[in-house]
């Protein structure tokens, strides 16, 4: 079994000269053990639904919730039995494809932070960041209208003037309601992320809108099975393949610093990716229960995923889902001005691209502007980008927006990783000469 999860946003926040909120935390839902996971909770994966009841009798477990009608679930343990010693258990059972406790952790940034600068709307008009990314001339070329981009977050401040006419109906996967508002106060290790993101994903593409979900608490609790649902709702919210309501574009700036195989299978569907031949069973959607996911991708809707590579100053500690092996799935690293890596951003092989992560000023809540440095404020610049080239080429597919988005990116100083560069990637230009 893998180690403890971190669902965390990946924001590191600025010193403050007046106030303001914090950073930090990982996936809503329920209440974390002190082994960091939910207690009395497993994740599965089976073959068919036909092996659920003998699943649960076998191994004295009642069903919690399903992950619509695939044979995936979330199952309640029958007594006082440890999660660790349920998982060793079940894994020998060979009707269960995958089995992981639903793990949860508390955001490594949360204990890093301090308050997020107070910023100004001038500050967020005049920053280096839409230079840097030539966005002047890429939004004439287009705006992302027409396209819709998911912020899996804490949830955003709904009445933000920035945010006004760019909202879709949101869901808050944390409460199970359909208020997905930013919740907290500036006490909160993980307040204003959600809105900060949002933010950022406007200024690229103002002319898209953006489905907030919530799955992060206040202070930046999560989980995966959270995290999945709501992955889930975006590429389809009515559970209708033949309709197009889904996301074109999803944004997480959270991650985990180990990796789950159930975590894997849901990125293989999101992105309509073909399935990875490193893990047959954890990929096997053989079952007629996935009919609808095929039906969805044969009809072109699948969705690009943007995850933060994590702020670690690490080349060896990989951040999941970034580090995740999809097809339409893109890591983002954060740079600096003057075209290098920021010095708080992971970096490796495993890292596919990068965007503006040092002193971002985006909304936050309360109608208010602040200033962010991390991952999570890269992201959500790529996932903009991506959502101009849907615009504009609806018929690509996940994988060959990632395509276009690398390799016409110019590489950062001193490394191997490209700086998102939405005008090329519309013109689908070779990339620019690098500064250095």
């Amino acid at each position: 079994m893998a180690a403890s999860l971190a669902i965390a946003p990946m924001g590191l926040s600025l010193a403050a000269s007046g106030g303001g909120g914090g950073g930090g935390g990982g996936g809503g839902g329920a209440k974390a053990s002190a082994a960091e996971e939910v207690a009395g909770e497993v994740l599965v994966k089976l073959a068919s639904a036909d092996l659920l009841p003998g699943v649960l009798a076998r191994h004295q477990m009642t069903l919690a919730s399903q992950f619509g009608s695939r044979p995936i679930y979330r199952l309640a343990i029958i007594g006082n039995t440890k999660v660790k010693d349920k998982v060793a258990a079940m894994a020998l059972d060979p009707a269960i494809q995958i089995v992981e406790g639903n793990k949860v952790h508390r955001s490594p940034e949360a204990r890093k932070n301090v308050a997020w600068a107070i910023g100004t709307p001038q500050a967020y008009a005049e920053q280096w960041a839409p230079q840097a990314l030539r966005l002047p001339l890429a939004q004439g070329v287009s705006t992302g209208a027409g396209v819709r981009v998911a912020v899996l977050d804490t949830g955003v401040d709904l009445t933000h003037p920035l945010l006004a006419g760019r909202l879709l109906p949101g869901v808050d996967f944390v409460d199970a309601d359909y208020d997905p508002s930013e919740g907290g106060s500036s006490a909160n290790a993980a307040w204003g992320h959600g809105t900060h993101v949002a933010g950022l994903v406007a200024m690229v593409a103002p002319g898209a809108r953006i489905m907030p979900l919530r799955v992060l608490d206040p202070d930046g609790n999560g989980n995966i099975w959270v995290l999945s649902e709501a992955m889930l709702y975006a590429v389809d919210p009515d559970r209708n393949p033949a309709t197009d309501d889904g996301v074109h574009v999803m944004n997480l700036s959270l991650g985990s610093l180990a990796r789950t195989r159930l975590m894997n299978s849901i990125a293989q569907l999101i992105t309509c990716s073909p399935p990875s031949i490193d893990d047959p069973a954890a990929n096997d959607f053989s079952d007629a229960s996935y009919d609808d996911d095929r039906s969805r991708c044969n009809g072109g809707h699948g969705a690009v995923v943007v995850v933060a590579a994590g702020n670690g100053s690490s080349r060896d500690e990989k951040q999941y889902p970034a580090a995740e092996s999809a097809y339409g799935l893109v890591s983002v690293a954060a740079s600096a001005s003057r075209g290098r890596l920021a010095g708080f951003s992971n970096y490796g092989n495993w890292i596919q691209i990068a965007a503006p992560g040092e002193g971002i000023t985006s909304s936050v809540p309360g109608s208010l502007y602040g200033t962010w440095s991390g991952t999570s404020m890269a992201a959500p610049l790529v996932s903009g980008a991506a959502a101009l080239l849907r615009a504009t080429e609806p018929a690509l597919l996940p994988v060959d927006v990632v395509k276009r988005l690398t390799r016409t990116g110019s590489l950062l100083c001193g490394t191997s990783i490209p700086q998102v560069d939405p005008l090329a990637a519309l013109q689908d230009q070779r990339p620019r000469s690098g500064s250095c």
